[in-house]
């Protein structure tokens, strides 16, 4: 299919209802889940990107993903099941379906993101992924955000293996010096919640990059599953996942 331009968008939209297996009530939304920033930087009329969907969307996919690695695995410990969830949730993993999907086809993107790539660019494809689903939900609700989810990352799901949770700060070390000749370093970066029930937010940096960040009940798990996440993202980097920041 071309690249859809905006007087071809009603047309594109419902293909991409087609390929996702649901029927919006209101269109807009679908529209605004496809609009990049840098599409919407160059209309003359102010529109919304997809940025605020992106992060309901990320939410979303989370609560559905983790209902379904806590019936897979019924006696895995919280921490091993935030890890396979970050794991299954990966920019690597969401752009890998999204680019199977076609996605890239119905991006707005603006000129000059088109020239370099954004239709294939990792990162803008799963944005993109999270915010459909923030627009499925918002649509038509949770059920109707869960059974897309069930339809386009079961298989992912059922192919996840459940990570032991205090092997990530070890393997990202390996890998980060393997990948990049740098040793990950870790910091808190905020503090959460009351004395008796606090959250630790801790960043992990490679080289002068933030490549990920996470909540725990201690430093030490915080730690870990920063690690995951920046081990899952540090593997993508071949397809050009990039840092966090």
């Amino acid at each position: 299919m071309a690249d859809p331009s905006p007087p071809d968008a009603p047309r594109a939209f419902r293909e991409l209802e087609d390929v996702l297996g649901y029927r919006f009530g209101d269109g807009e939304l679908l529209e605004q889940a496809l609009r990049h920033a840098s599409y919407c930087n160059e209309q003359g009329k102010k529109q919304q990107d997809n940025q605020r969907l992106e992060f309901l969307g990320d939410a979303v996919l989370s609560l559905c993903v983790s209902q379904r690695l806590m019936s897979r695995f019924p006696t895995a410990h919280e921490g091993d099941l935030s890890v396979t969830r970050a794991q299954v949730v990966s920019e690597e993993g969401l752009s890998e379906v999204a680019r199977t999907l076609g996605f890239g086809n119905y991006l707005l993107l603006g000129k000059g993101e088109e020239k370099s790539g954004g239709r294939g660019k990792a990162k803008i494809l799963a944005d993109a992924f999270e915010a459909i689903i923030a627009a499925v939900y918002l649509d038509g609700g949770f059920q109707a955000a869960n059974d897309l989810v069930e339809r386009l990352l079961t298989e992912r799901i059922n192919a996840a293996e459940i990570k032991n949770f205090y092997d990530f700060k070890t393997r990202l070390q390996e890998t980060s010096q393997a990948r990049l000749r740098a040793t990950p370093t870790y910091r808190v970066v905020q503090e959460l919640g009351p004395d008796h029930d606090k959250r630790f937010v801790v960043a992990v940096t490679i080289g002068n990059d933030e490549w990920a960040r996470a909540v725990g009940k201690s430093k030490k798990e915080a730690e870990q599953m920063a690690a995951a996440e920046a081990h899952f993202r540090l593997q993508g980097s071949d397809a050009g996942i990039r840092p966090k920041r």
